[in-house]
């Protein structure tokens, strides 16, 4: 049976109240088909060029967006919001909307400077394993994907997370300062953003994070390199706590019908991001698992202390 409770952070004020960026219609759009009527908006401004690729694609596709009600709401969200809820210690993903599918993944990426001593990742690793402590790391926001990647590297090596010396700045261009600048020894952030230095060479790619080697690109896989990873900063759509099962359906179908079209395969290659369509039931078990990990690695990186608890923000203990 499926979970669904009121959404403790702002992402359940987008989804109830229509918070956060929406793109609603304005009069007709596209051959209105019987297929419902939905209106979609993003959790936040990160998910706002997918949010609004996903309205377009879905008016291509015959579906009715607009914000004349009745209509059944769906949020673009991702993994930042799993571990921001965590950290804050309130309900997950599972526990206050309702998955719906995965969408769009960014493939994540280990680099050093171009004059770099590290030749390869085996050659980081031993480093990282010997000094966690001296070996400076750099990426986005703590607890970000960027930071999880390096926790989930720091497990798969058997390195003491907790003692990995990360730096969090705002964006990729913050990392990058601070890696060219002799701050940082490595750092991670997804592909697309360290392309024009990666082209450039004035950053070296150890590995990617994909189960695949990134194509144009000759850097290995962290599988490869024998680090058990498999990662990518996803995005998703998820509903409101209170929908319907029929809402559900036909909001899955949607999903589906988008992410097997064309103009989604072209928008996800001009945007740079890589389509992982997963939607329904096996989206919401994946999504279980993927609650799970991210847990466990706030816990490796001593981001979150809570032993194994199950109510999270539920109960009057704090949890």
């Amino acid at each position: 049976m499926r979970r669904r409770r009121f959404f403790a952070l702002g992402l359940g004020a987008a989804l109830l109240a229509g918070c956060g960026t929406e793109y609603a219609a304005t009069g007709t759009v596209g051959p209105w088909r019987t297929r419902g009527r939905f209106a979609i908006g993003a959790g936040g401004d990160r998910w706002a060029r997918v949010a609004a690729t996903l309205v377009r694609c879905a008016r291509e596709s015959g579906y009715a967006v607009t914000s004349q009600t009745p209509v059944t709401k769906v949020t673009v969200t991702g993994l930042p919001a799993l571990a921001a809820a965590d950290m804050n210690n309130g309900l997950s993903l599972l526990d206050t909307a309702t998955p719906l599918a995965r969408l769009t993944g960014d493939v994540e990426v280990v680099v050093v400077p171009g004059t770099s001593r590290f030749r390869n990742f085996d050659e980081f690793g031993a480093y990282l394993v010997a000094q966690p402590d001296q070996t400076k790391l750099a990426g986005g926001r703590q607890g970000g994907p960027d930071h999880l990647l390096f926790g989930l590297i720091a497990k798969g090596l058997g390195a003491d997370a907790r003692r990995i010396d990360y730096t969090g700045y705002r964006n990729s261009a913050g990392a990058a300062t601070a890696l060219l600048g002799g701050k940082a020894t490595a750092a991670a952030g997804a592909l697309a953003d360290w392309r024009p230095s990666i082209d450039g060479r004035q950053v070296r790619v150890l590995a990617v994070s994909s189960a695949q080697r990134a194509a144009g690109l000759d850097a290995p896989t962290l599988l490869e390199q024998g680090v058990r990873v498999d990662f990518a900063d996803w995005c998703a759509a998820v509903g409101p706590d209170s929908m319907s099962d029929d809402s559900r359906a036909a909001a899955i179908q949607m999903c589906d019908d988008v992410c097997g079209s064309r103009a989604w395969q072209d928008a996800c290659r001009a945007g740079g991001w890589n389509p992982i369509p997963l939607s329904g039931d096996d989206f919401e078990k994946w999504l279980t698992s993927e609650i799970d990990r991210t847990r466990a690695v706030l816990r490796d990186l001593g981001l979150l202390d809570t032993p194994g608890t199950t109510c999270w923000g539920s109960c009057g203990n704090g949890h």
